[in-house]
């Protein structure tokens, strides 16, 4: 096995040869109630033979190497352990988000023509296993399905079963920074992309994080952010394997459980969106939360930066991740006086402002006036603008930059950038994106005076609301058609709520 550049199971089986005893892996303490299994704790050596195991069961299962396996599970220890097996085995990662159904699903299998799926029997009381299923059998491409937990259905094959016989097939793997690594799924203006990254770009992505955040080494970091995305899995896996600690998983959210996890664990490092580590300065966190003093605030919104509240805790640092959909990343940490840190044009470097530390990317304006990313963790080529028509003798010139299609502007007295609004056309609820026209055309289907609408929210961006002469029905057939819950629940009945 040659090394010719880090890949993500390269960062893991250095800290394995350091350290193969220590703790690596914790699950929420909440495993139970969310997956019907008991919690986790692995050590380095233990999550190794676990990764080895899947990895073999990936193998034998006739996976070629290079192929797709697509991955929808909940934020537990077996998702990080699914991602390095495929790894191992030189498979890539397709991300499916949780709240994906089989509509979703469908388009994604397809897109990247993944071989395999692997999802978890049940994850919230919502059975993923059918959802995995019926997606698997309207794409061609899936030959394998597979799956975590109890009661998993006739043709589903058992990776609990595959961890318990901890198989020893291997086949060799050269470990190249430059493969392809993961496929995550974004929305813009230009409708449904599917968004290929190697090694070497979460890799970087995880870099900018964990240096701008000054992530120690050997950190307990917590981690409640859903791992199914770019920013997801590179503020988890990655910024883990680059720390060398301890990465304990809390599936998103529930407060008490949170709080129990981190005093449990003495967590030292909080990650997670920025609306809940910016509420953690309302609570009286020495005596409530006295280890942690590292928070990373991801923003899902990140026009709303400039306009959150000051950060006035000072146990801990608050870090600011601005995130643009899949399309890359920059972070900021907050200055002494508690305010977001400005954001200036040209390169962006981790530590913000220090002189002489590493380049994490480039930001700047377009001539659209809006925000563009470059760099080490920026995939170009996948936001690329569509080819000319046949007729046209003028080609288009490379793009080595993503433009966000974020609005913004440059502040006259300081020469910072202001992000003033989101892309056009494209709503996002939490980290789920969708196009307003797509939104009508879903109404249309409910029949004659239907609405489904995104309205603005200063939490989540937006939040759908929709009405039809029968909303129980409304529901019932949105459903059916396969969408996910943010469009079901659009319909919920409100006369009764207060």
């Amino acid at each position: 096995m040659t090394n010719a550049s880090p890949t993500l199971d390269g960062l893991f089986r250095r800290i394995l040869a350091r350290k193969p005893d220590a703790l690596a892996l914790l699950d929420p303490c909440d495993k139970q109630r969310v997956t019907g299994d008991r919690p986790k704790r692995l050590t380095f050596a233990e999550a190794d033979r676990a990764i080895s195991a899947l990895s073999a069961h990936f193998i034998e299962a006739g996976l070629p190497a290079n192929s797709v396996v697509a991955v929808q599970l909940p934020n537990t220890v077996e998702f990080m352990l699914t991602v390095l097996a495929a790894h191992r085995a030189g498979l890539i990662v397709a991300l499916l988000p949780l709240l994906w159904r089989q509509a979703e699903l469908t388009v994604a299998l397809n897109r990247t023509g993944a071989r395999a799926i692997v999802t978890s029997g049940k994850i919230d009381g919502v059975v993923h296993a059918d959802l995995a299923m019926n997606a698997a059998a309207e794409a061609f491409s899936i030959r394998h399905v597979c799956g975590f937990g109890h009661e998993l259905p006739e043709g589903m094959a058992s990776l609990d079963l595959a961890l318990s016989g901890e198989s020893v097939t291997t086949r060799p793997v050269t470990q190249d920074g430059r493969r392809a690594a993961i496929i995550s799924f974004d929305v813009t203006a230009d409708g449904f992309r599917a968004v290929p990254r190697t090694h070497l770009n979460l890799i970087a992505g995880g870099l900018a994080l964990s240096l701008e955040s000054d992530v120690p080494q050997g950190s307990i970091v917590m981690s409640a952010f859903a791992p199914s995305s770019f920013a997801g899995l590179t503020s988890s896996l990655v910024v883990w394997l680059l720390s060398g600690g301890t990465l304990a998983l809390h599936h998103p959210f529930d407060g008490d459980a949170l709080e129990q996890q981190i005093n449990e664990h003495s967590c030292d490092t909080l990650i997670a969106p920025a609306q809940l580590a910016l509420r953690l300065a309302e609570i009286d966190m020495p005596s409530r939360l006295p280890s942690l003093c590292n928070l990373i605030g991801l923003w899902r919104a990140p026009e709303q930066v400039a306009s959150g509240p000051l950060w006035t805790t000072e146990q801990a640092v608050l870090t600011d991740i601005y995130l643009f959909g899949e399309a890359g990343l920059f972070s900021a940490r907050r200055a002494a006086d508690g305010a977001p840190a400005p954001i200036l044009p040209g390169p962006h470097c981790a530590p913000h402002d220090v002189p002489g530390s590493s380049i994490a990317g480039e930001i700047f304006l377009t001539s659209r006036g809006t925000l563009a990313l470059r760099g080490p963790m920026v995939a170009p080529m996948a936001y690329a603008p569509a080819p000319p028509s046949r007729d046209s003798l003028v080609a288009q010139p490379p793009r080595d930059y993503v433009d966000t299609d974020y609005a913004a502007r440059l502040d006259r007295s300081t020469g910072a950038i202001c992000i003033t609004a989101p892309p056009s056309g494209v709503m996002a609820v939490g980290g789920y994106r969708f196009l307003s026209q797509d939104l009508q055309q879903w109404a249309k289907r409910l029949g004659q005076g239907a609405l489904l609408t995104a309205l603005p929210d200063r939490l989540s961006g937006h939040r759908l609301a929709g009405r039809a002469q029968d909303n129980a029905r409304a529901r019932e057939a949105l459903a059916e058609l396969g969408l996910n819950p943010l469009m079901v629940e659009a319909f919920r009945d409100r006369t009764n709520l207060a």
